[in-house]
């Protein structure tokens, strides 16, 4: 038996064992802020309960398992009847059981419901993004089906039931369902009014028979999806069933699944409908419309799940370097090292404070609320999903070589950190939809200007930037060219005007000075080095 060569040592421990939740100040904070005080007890404690689960070694595993073994395709039987059926590891059913169980598609039917699950959802994508898709699509159902009362009557019970119920069966039969989304197509994209996929009209009113594809459509093993196709009316949205009342497979025949850059435990697949049976979800010609708000819900769950990653990634770097010594101390007490935890820090609380103010809008049902998220929505997820692929990179690089391997994490979170800027509208598709608020819908900028209006006259660096904010807005000539710009400005004003109010005073000074005081460079770690960055990187540091 050969000896041993040497021992191991300054080697950090995982991060394991914690409260994912409870470890994280920011988001603590912004849920004790939004939720009325009746609920936090029973809000922190489902909160804590499910941190503790995600920042536990088995859940841990359960993440990368289900990344390490991709679902697979099943088109057809041994006998060679067509199937279109996808396998999962075990691990993903686990972790969209404990989704599910967690209330990640119950928002809508408990008082404070969207602040809470936004915290879910947060904390949840820090064991694996991946199963958050096919969760955020069927929370995001509801809005859409809401425009029928009689289809929601019989689909939002199900919809928001803790209790995922996994195979293939009529919905009726089951206590539980999951719901995917099918809107772009090969020849269009997000320009989904360029769809082909035709809607024929059957004889029992409401009912079509579709013929087309899909070029996106994940979690197809839902029990039903969102759809968008041309109805004699114009595009139409409908509701595919995947199985039919009689308990027969619908049409639903998947081509391939996408052998994507992240994301590796979700399934997104081709699709093609031939004689597929929907139904009709609101009237003819009115599609976009009817499907917006599902849109922007899920828009809203990008800007969540960036935080979610953003924040992990913080965590991971803070805890290998609080543990790591080079050079005669802890990596965490170096200057320049302490800079760059302090600026991730910095971006990953901005991420969530914003993230669950958004998150508190949609629990508000005034006009005014509506109105700021119309605006906040697009420019977050423009904003936050844009910042979340070079913090990731940035926090793997604290942790040296160990955050290149596999075994660290690091690469998993970087490989998914574009997925939330590219999925649900590019950045483009943003920022032209911040345009179509600002030029067609006054009250959105209003009950912008009104939140940011808050925060004013408690720093000076913010005040110029909202007077700034207001000179490019009076000029809109050539706008089109310049709406990835105000879109950012828009974006880093409102992160500002909330952590002013919100943050302690070493944040808000901080990121005022660098993101609006413009003291600060074009990569992390370049934060004035007469901030209070140990305080900053101590609020971040997660307790295990």
């Amino acid at each position: 038996m050969a000896g041993s060569t040497h021992t191991v040592t300054n080697q950090p421990e995982p991060l394991a064992g914690y409260d994912v939740f409870s470890a994280d100040r920011a988001l603590v904070a912004a849920v004790k802020r939004h939720l009325d005080p009746t609920l936090h007890d029973a809000a922190f404690e489902e909160l804590s309960g499910l941190g503790r689960s995600a920042g536990s070694a088995q859940v841990q595993e359960w993440g990368a398992q289900a990344n390490d073994n991709p679902p697979r395709l099943r088109s057809h039987d041994r006998y060679g009847n067509r199937i279109d059926e996808v396998d999962f590891h075990p691990a993903w059913h686990r972790l969209l059981g404990k989704g599910v169980g967690a209330g990640l598609t119950a928002a809508w039917q408990r008082p404070g419901g969207h602040v809470r699950r936004a915290a879910a959802f947060l904390v949840w994508t820090q064991v694996e993004a991946g199963n958050t898709c096919p969760l955020s699509m069927t929370h995001a159902a509801v809005p859409a089906l809401r425009t029928d009362p009689e289809l929601a009557a019989v689909w939002e019970p199900r919809l928001t039931s803790t209790v995922y119920d996994r195979g293939l069966r009529p919905a009726a039969d089951k206590a539980g369902v999951l719901f995917g989304m099918g809107m772009t197509e090969k020849q269009g994209g997000s320009d989904v009014r360029a769809n082909t996929t035709a809607a024929r009209p059957l004889a029992e009113d409401g009912t079509y028979e579709l013929t087309g594809h899909k070029w996106f459509c994940s979690a197809p093993m839902s029990d039903g999806f969102l759809v968008l196709a041309q109805a004699p009316g114009g595009l139409t949205c409908f509701l595919v069933p995947r199985v039919l009342e009689d308990g027969s497979r619908n049409v639903f025949l998947i081509q391939r699944l996408k052998d994507k850059l992240g994301n590796r435990s979700n399934a997104s697949a081709e699709v093609e409908f031939a004689g597929t049976w929907a139904r009709r979800v609101g009237a003819e010609g009115r599609g976009v419309r009817t499907i917006i708000g599902m849109v922007a819900a899920t828009r809203l769950d990008c800007v969540l799940g960036s935080a979610g990653l953003m924040r992990q990634a913080v965590a991971q770097a803070v805890h290998h370097c609080g543990r790591r010594e080079a050079f005669g101390g802890k990596l965490i007490d170096k200057p320049l090292m302490r800079n760059v935890l302090a600026d991730l820090a910095l971006e990953s609380e901005a991420a969530t404070t914003l993230a669950l103010r958004l998150a508190a809008a949609c629990d508000d049902d005034s006009e005014q609320a509506r109105a700021l998220l119309r605006i906040a929505v697009p420019a977050a997820k423009y904003w936050v999903t844009k910042r979340c692929a070079p913090l990731a990179v940035e926090a793997a690089e604290c942790l040296g070589g160990n955050g290149y391997v596999e075994e660290s994490g690091l690469p998993r979170l970087v490989r998914e950190s574009p997925l939330n800027s590219i999925w649900e509208g590019a950045g483009n598709v943003q920022a032209l939809d911040v345009l179509r608020a600002l030029q067609r819908e006054p009250a959105a900028l209003d009950a912008y200007l009104r939140e940011v209006g808050q925060a004013r006259g408690a720093d000076h660096r913010l005040d110029a930037a909202i007077k700034d904010l207001l000179t490019e807005l009076a000029d809109l000539e050539g706008v089109e060219a310049r709406a990835r710009r105000l879109t950012e400005r828009l974006a880093l004003v409102l992160q500002g005007s909330l952590l002013v109010r919100f943050a302690p005073a070493e944040v808000a000074d901080a990121f005022c000075a660098a993101r609006l005081g413009h003291d600060g460079g074009a990569a992390f770690g370049t934060l004035p080095h007469t901030l209070d960055l140990a305080s900053i990187v101590e609020r971040a540091r997660p307790v295990a």
